[in-house]
């Protein structure tokens, strides 16, 4: 069910609108006002804190100024006189007190380290020529002021100093402390801004001359300082860039000292500076929110007079949303809302007369549907009857298929199965052939091999034989070697003998004893290479009888290998004979198999006409059994829409009537 839209009215609508477009450009207003107002407070604080800071500097230089012309007023004195000791004193204690700003009055020191001062003069100096006023002091001409520092007295001063041209060949320097408090004082009571606050700084060191905290004077400033307001001015005065500007929230300007290392600097928050620009926007975001409210007042009114006949209207279009066409609309303006009044009354007329020829059409429509409906019932029968009939027509000539279709896949399964049973077959006889080829080599093998056994039966005797000749001459050789041991037996003892026979005849018989005794020695190495000769023999004798023995037993071994080969020669062909006729049975066996290939092909081929006949009237059949069910589909479709046709004319008729036009017509569509 779809969710009911929740009407909203034109006039909140504009409202929605343009209230939104109001406060925006009422809020840039405020918002362009106050940057406005920002960047001219802005500007006037600048140029006020720039003034102000002039005239502090002014100040300080006059001040300055007045405190040297004092100063250098009794340098003046003291080079005009050239007085002596004592005279110097004179002059130096008249000038304490003179100056407020320098109460201890002036000082002057001699190259030999001793310091002149005021007798009153509370002042002590402890190695001057190493003190920061001296060495300023030694390098002017005339006075000037020095860089900051701690006096012996623990002051923080600053020195005014310079060399005295008394008229001696003596560099004297004079000097004269100002405290920085004093200048303090005058820094601070310089400020004309308010909220703003002014230090004086030594460029040279960076050493702070005067700040309105005293914890401060004395100190380095650096652009390591905690105060990030502090370390940023650092940043400047390195830069030595002494432009007014903005750092970290507060609007900071410099002014350079005139005659000094010095820069004084000034700054005012931000937050000080647009306090007034604050409370304006304040009052202008009030002013704001009163004027939003009265400018909202103001759009309902107007709107609300502009579009209060839209509202009639609407109501109109409502009633006639519901089915109401009875209203009549009156115009009650010339703009447009008139226009659009006026035709929503000629839209009325028309909606009338198309109400009343629709309710004439969707009689018609209706007699027209029921017509219709009775054809369509006939046809729907006559279309089902067939249907039917060619659904069994269809199933007989089906199961006809598929009955063909099961004798032509079995035709064309023998025709493979024979088709492989004689490559089969052919595989085989090609392998009897071959088998037959290698029986017949297998047994020409064979009888060489018998052939070949009985030659190595005839080389085994033969070898025997001479192995025995080899025996016998062993023996032979044994009788020989015997008998020359013998004869070294004999040769040895005719050795002795004759030895003997050579002492005895002493001197004379000593050649014959030498002789004699070398036979002796040849006798024995005889007799032993006789017996070393006799021992390899019956070493020899012994292996060719076990070679005989090994000859014997070959023998009998090709003996029985070669009746072996004869038995083997026979079985071979017994196999020869039995594969031959094998041979020639697969022969017969091919040709029987490739008939029988011959008739599975013809059977398969007429099998597949049969078949492919079977489906042509299967396909048939079932293109008639589609025909039928689309035609009784046809009809079961035009029964329905006549139904739905029937249908619709009613709804139409009932939609019509819930339409008001006037009284007779709502009469004439109730007859």
């Amino acid at each position: 069910m779809a969710k009911t839209r929740k009407h909203r009215k034109i006039k909140n609508k504009l409202l929605f609108l343009i209230l939104p477009v109001v406060v925006i450009l009422v809020l840039l207003l405020v918002l362009i006002s106050s940057e406005v107002a920002k960047k001219s407070m802005t500007a006037m604080a600048k140029n006020q804190l720039s003034s102000s800071l002039s005239n502090q500097g002014d100040n300080i230089e006059s001040w300055l100024q007045k405190n040297l012309e004092t100063f250098s007023s009794f340098k003046q004195i003291i080079e005009c006189t050239h007085p002596d000791e004592e005279g110097l004193q004179n002059i130096l204690n008249a000038s304490y007190g003179f100056n407020t700003n320098c109460p201890n009055g002036i000082y002057v020191a001699y190259p030999d380290g001793r310091v002149f001062k005021a007798s009153q003069s509370e002042q002590s100096f402890s190695n001057p020529k190493e003190s920061t006023w001296y060495k300023q002091g030694i390098t002017s001409v005339n006075m000037s002021y020095g860089s900051s520092y701690t006096n012996d007295n623990g002051d923080s001063v600053i020195s005014a100093t310079g060399i005295i041209n008394d008229g001696t060949d003596e560099i004297k320097v004079i000097g004269a402390d100002v405290g920085l408090e004093q200048i303090s004082i005058i820094v601070n009571s310089g400020v004309k801004m308010d909220e703003a606050a002014s230090f004086l700084i030594d460029r040279s060191d960076f050493t702070i001359l005067a700040h309105r905290d005293s914890d401060r004077i004395s100190t380095t400033l650096a652009n390591t300082d905690s105060n990030k307001l502090m370390a940023a001015i650092a940043d400047k005065l390195n830069d030595r860039d002494y432009a007014t500007t903005g750092l970290k929230g507060y609007q900071v300007a410099f002014r350079e000292i005139q005659g000094t290392d010095w820069v004084l600097v000034s700054y005012v928050d931000d937050d000080v500076i647009l306090k007034d620009v604050n409370n304006l926007i304040k009052i202008l975001v009030c002013v704001g929110c009163v004027a939003i409210i009265l400018i909202i007042l103001l759009i309902n009114i107007v709107v609300s007079r502009v579009i209060s006949p839209l509202g009639h209207i609407t109501k109109h279009i409502t009633e006639m949303s519901e089915g109401d066409f009875t209203i009549e609309i009156q115009q009650e303006s010339n703009d447009e809302i008139g226009v659009m009044g006026s035709k929503v009354s000629d839209f009325i007329a028309s909606m009338r007369k198309m109400l009343t020829s629709i309710n004439e059409e969707s009689e018609r429509l209706k007699e027209q549907s029921d017509n219709s409906d009775r054809v369509s019932k006939n046809m729907y029968d006559a279309s089902q009857s067939q249907a039917n009939a060619m659904q069994n027509l269809n199933s007989t000539v089906d199961q006809l298929a598929v009955a063909v279709n099961e004798i032509a896949e079995n035709a064309t399964t023998l025709a493979m199965v024979v088709s492989d049973t004689r490559e089969n077959s052919n595989q085989a006889n090609a392998s009897m052939k071959e088998t037959v080829e290698i029986s017949k080599k297998g047994r020409e093998d064979m009888e060489h091999l018998s052939t070949a056994m009985e030659g190595i039966k005839a080389s085994n005797d033969e070898l025997v034989n001479k192995i025995n000749d080899v025996g016998k001459a062993s023996e032979e050789i044994t009788k020989i070697v015997s008998l020359i041991a013998e004869i070294a037996d004999e040769t040895n003892l005719l050795s002795l003998n004759a030895s003997i026979e050579a002492a005895r005849a002493g001197e004379a018989g000593k050649g014959f004893a030498v002789v004699a005794s070398e036979i002796g020695k040849l006798a024995q190495n005889s007799a032993a290479s006789a017996e070393n000769i006799s021992r390899l023999i019956d070493d020899v004798q012994k292996a060719i009888n076990s070679v005989v023995e090994q000859a014997e037993q070959s023998a009998e071994n090709i003996d029985a290998n070669s009746q072996l080969i004869s038995t083997a020669l026979d079985t071979f062909d017994q196999i020869y004979q039995n594969i031959q006729k094998s041979n020639d049975l697969l022969d017969e066996m091919v040709a029987d198999v490739e008939k029988v290939d011959e008739v599975a092909g013809n059977v398969a081929a007429i099998s597949e006409e049969q078949a492919a006949s079977a489906d042509e009237i299967l396909e048939t059949s079932h293109h008639m059994v589609e025909q039928a069910n689309s035609i009784t589909q046809s009809s079961q479709d035009v029964a329905d829409n006549s139904h739905e046709l029937a249908n619709t004319s009613q709804k139409l008729t009932g939609y019509v009537q819930q339409f008001k036009i006037d009284s007779e017509e709502v009469d004439s569509y109730e007859e």
